[in-house]
């Protein structure tokens, strides 16, 4: 071989050496690596993010789900009506009024009328408020009450049927009112005060207390009486009639004229101070009592 042909030779292969390196760096292969990770990392970051939106949607249904029952619940109940609203149906008068155990309260709360009652009352306490009238309509269905106390009322006018089902009636108090006059009064009244009224002597029939055969105390002070009312049962212990305008007495009032050994050993007490007497000049008058009345002798 000659020198020429060597050179030649030598030519021809210094390419072929050259273009292998690019051979061995195919960038087509860099390019696909690297976009195959990328649309890797795009998918993971979009299911991911897909994952945690549906996560969040699931989140808030559960959530939300308790409050729509919570809220219907609430609606439920705004529509139900309570149960103690039916009690207060039946007994209004307890919403007013204080009821314990048969007993109703209704002191100063200025209702200007007898209430509707349980009809299971057997005391009403109904002082101090603006009460004008008592009718018969009023305790009509109460037939069991036992005490009823008006003090501190405006009270002018009582029906005569007012109290006549009342049989179980035992004290009956119309004290501090206005009254001219009083009603038929239930049998078996034990106490009766009406002090503090205008009641007069012709506002009082004659046999008002006659038949009051358990009648303990009476109580008729600070009125307008200008006599002793008759017939007063033997029953009485105690009689106030102190403060009225009673002038004279008989020998009839409390005892028995034509009863020289008849004695009234229940009575107690009886004030007739106050009034324009002179009990000194009645001394028969008491004959048959083992206490003299209250008042002025001289």
């Amino acid at each position: 071989m000659t020198m020429l042909q060597s050179v030649l030779l030598l030519l021809l292969s210094v390419p072929l050496i050259k273009l292998a390196p690019p051979a061995q760096q195919d960038p087509r292969i860099t390019y696909h690596y690297g976009t195959d990770h990328s649309e890797e990392t795009l998918f993971s970051q979009d299911s991911e993010d897909k994952y945690l939106d549906r996560k969040n949607i699931k989140e808030k249904e559960t959530v939300i789900l308790p409050d729509e029952k919570s809220v219907q619940l609430q609606k439920d109940e705004s529509v139900t009506p309570p149960s103690p609203k039916k009690e207060s149906d039946e007994m209004p008068t307890c919403l007013l009024c204080v009821c314990l155990s048969g007993s109703v309260y209704c002191e100063e709360v200025d209702i200007d009328a007898v209430p509707p009652l349980p009809k299971e009352s057997a005391y009403l306490y109904a002082r101090f408020n603006k009460i004008k009238k008592l009718t018969a309509k009023d305790f009509a269905d109460i037939p069991n009450l036992r005490r009823l106390d008006f003090t501190g009322n405006l009270i002018e006018d009582i029906e005569d049927g007012t109290f006549s089902k009342l049989s179980l009636l035992e004290e009956l108090t119309l004290a501090e009112n206005q009254l001219l006059k009083l009603p038929v009064l239930p049998p078996k009244l034990t106490l009766f005060n009406a002090k503090y009224n205008k009641i007069k002597s012709r506002g009082i029939k004659a046999n008002t207390f006659k038949k009051l055969n358990n009648l303990s105390f009476l109580y008729l002070d600070h009125n307008a009486l200008e006599s002793v009312p008759l017939n007063l049962p033997e029953s009485l212990r105690v009689i106030h009639l102190q403060f009225n305008n009673i002038t004279s007495i008989t020998d009839d009032t409390f005892c028995k004229a034509n009863d020289t050994r008849y004695i009234r050993d229940r009575i107690e007490e009886i004030r007739l101070e106050g009034n324009p007497i002179i009990l000194g000049k009645h001394p028969n008058s008491f004959i048959c009592l083992k206490r003299l009345p209250v008042g002025s002798y001289f």
